[in-house]
C-alpha cells in the first residue's frame, strides 16, 4: 500500500514537510509506502474550465498536476499538506486540487474514489481550523473517506525546528497515521473478503435556475 504525501508549502523542508515526515514514520512502521510530492516554487495556474480534460484524461497543463495524475493511478491514500495563508490554504495548494480533481472528474478517471483522505496544515499561530474546512471540502465532493486524528492536523511553528517543539502536533500527526494505516488494512481485508465496493449510479446535474 502506498500513501501519497503532498507538500504544498513554497519551503520544501519547512514546517508542513516536518509534519508529514512524521507521518511517513508512522507509515513505515506499519509497512505503507510513503511518497512524498513536492508542488514547487514555480507559478501553478488555476483552472481555467476548458474542460480540454474531459476527452484528454488529463490537465491541458503539462506541469505538476498531470505527473501527480498518473501516480495517483496507483497509490492508496492521499494527506495534502499546506501552509496557511491569509487563514487559508496556500494557493498553490488550491490552483493544485482544483485542477487535479476537476481533471479526474471529467475525465472519468475515478483514481480517488474511496480512497482515504487528510489534510495537514501548518501555521505560525491561526487560521488552521477555516484551513481544516476548506481542505475537507475536495475530499467530500471527491467521495474520499476523511481520516481524523485526536485533534486537528496541525503543527505550529515559523521554521521547521519550532515544530520540534510542538509535541502535541506532533503526536496528532502520529494519531492520524496509524488512523490511515488502520483504514487503508480494513478495506485490503474486505475486498479480500469479497466485500464489493457501493454501486455507482450515473452523476444527476440539477440546476437551480428556472424558467
Amino acid at each position: 500500500m502506498k500513501v501519497l504525501l503532498v507538500n504544498g508549502s513554497p519551503h520544501q523542508n519547512g514546517c508542513t514537510h516536518r509534519a508529514l515526515e512524521e507521518i511517513a514514520q508512522v507509515f513505515e512502521q506499519e509497512g505503507i509506502d510513503a511518497q512524498f510530492f513536492w508542488l514547487g516554487k514555480e507559478p501553478l495556474s488555476g483552472c481555467i474550465s476548458c474542460r480540454s480534460c474531459a476527452s484528454k484524461g488529463y490537465c491541458v497543463f503539462d506541469d505538476k498536476v498531470n505527473e501527480f495524475l498518473k501516480l495517483a493511478k496507483t497509490a492508496d491514500g492521499l494527506i495534502v499538506g499546506t501552509p496557511v495563508h491569509f487563514a487559508g490554504a496556500s494557493g498553490t495548494s488550491t490552483s493544485f486540487l482544483d485542477r487535479v480533481f476537476y481533471a479526474d472528474k471529467n475525465g472519468k478517471e475515478s483514481n480517488f474514489w474511496l480512497k482515504p483522505a487528510a489534510v495537514v496544515m501548518s501555521a505560525r499561530r491561526a487560521g488552521t481550523t477555516a484551513t481544516y474546512d476548506q481542505i475537507n471540502k475536495y475530499f467530500g465532493i471527491m467521495q474520499m473517506p476523511i481520516i481524523s486524528s485526536k485533534y486537528w492536523n496541525m503543527v505550529h511553528g515559523s521554521v521547521a525546528e519550532d515544530v520540534e517543539e510542538d509535541l502535541e502536533g506532533l503526536q496528532t500527526m502520529r494519531a492520524l497515521a496509524r488512523n490511515m494505516a488502520f483504514f487503508l488494512k480494513c478495506k485490503e481485508s474486505g475486498l479480500q473478503a469479497g466485500i464489493p465496493f457501493p454501486e455507482q449510479e450515473q452523476p444527476i446535474h440539477t440546476n437551480f435556475i428556472r424558467k
